[in-house]
């Protein structure tokens, strides 16, 4: 168990640096074709923050383990939602753009909710499972809100982020390190997860909602706490809801269209607690000061998640 549990840790770090340097190889990549940092930003290191979902839950689905996909997708989104933002809001209040109360963090629960209705196959009578053609209509959704986000760069006058100037072979040497780096880490992470549920006892339904979801997210973790240090609100929250709607509409369609995931119905008590979390969420932006995260409305989300964590964890051993 010592063994595994260092592996995971290795794991862990292999995902984060390999998600950085595929980001950075990238990210130099396309301004070498003038793409502007705007469109890099929103784009490109978005995805960059879920790699190690994408990883992890890829190599998960292909071995047909359904808890560990389902669970590392609803526990990421949770971490990210009630523990970075939770934290993210106690380190500096976070005010949003009307775009993003009005239109991104609606758009967050219209898809977690999306998620709740295919996983419970309200409308088919078979077994509740995420199959392909729900992974189809989850890839087009997405689609949908590259195009969204494509059309409001086009509003943006200001770049966000500069890059230095990379030679050809450091760019693509970035490149292979960061995919090896995800590829390797997603295994270690996923294979030895398993070793130790298996040895405890434990759920994969609660390792994946726990270990698996808070390391994969830690890429998502550091870039907000560093936006809130930096009082950059806009980063620290759209980080937050860019990649918790990449999770849902992206990782978890490419997860179904490699092997149809089956639908564990005691996740829905915790898809429920996501729900009502960005529920909370919408209602925060418009109760207070308006468009505006505030402490004690962060530490709410914090303190319930930690506790209802503890919770679940407890009920498991």
């Amino acid at each position: 168990m010592i063994l595994s549990s260092i592996l995971i840790i290795v794991g862990f770090l292999s995902l984060i640096f390999g998600a950085n340097w595929l980001v950075d190889g990238a990210s130099s990549l396309a301004k070498k074709n003038n793409v502007s940092d705007l469109v890099i930003g929103l784009t490109i290191v978005a995805f960059g923050t879920s790699a190690p979902e994408l990883v992890v839950n890829s190599v998960a689905s292909f071995n047909g383990l359904s808890d560990i996909v389902l669970g590392n997708i609803i526990g990421s989104n949770s971490f990210n939602l009630f523990i970075i933002l939770g934290i993210a809001g106690l380190i500096y209040p976070i005010t949003v753009q009307s775009s993003t109360a009005w239109k991104e963090i609606p758009i967050s629960l219209i898809v977690a909710i999306l998620l709740f209705v295919f996983g419970n196959d309200f409308f088919f009578n078979q077994n509740p499972k995420i199959s392909r053609v729900d992974g189809l209509v989850l890839l087009a959704g997405f689609i949908c809100f590259i195009y969204y986000v494509f059309r409001q760069l086009k509003q943006e006058k200001t770049d966000i982020i500069n890059y230095e100037h990379k030679s050809n072979l450091k760019i693509w040497t970035l490149v292979l390190f960061g995919v090896a780096g995800l590829i390797i880490g997603g295994k270690l992470v996923v294979d030895n997860s398993i070793n130790i549920a298996t040895q405890l006892g434990i759920s994969q339904k609660v390792i994946g909602l726990t270990i698996i979801a808070a390391g994969t997210s830690l890429p998502e973790l550091v870039t907000s706490i560093v936006a809130a240090l930096r009082k950059n609100s806009d980063i620290a929250i759209g980080n937050v809801i860019g990649s918790n709607i990449f999770n849902i509409l992206l990782i978890l369609s490419i997860s179904s269209l490699l092997n149809p995931i089956e639908y564990n119905t005691n996740f829905n008590q915790d898809l429920l607690i996501l729900i009502g979390g960005t529920v909370f969420l919408v209602i925060a932006m418009f109760t207070g000061k308006r468009k505006k995260l505030d402490r004690w409305e962060a530490l709410i989300l914090l303190s319930f998640y930690l506790i209802f964590t503890t919770y679940s964890i407890m009920k498991e051993i």
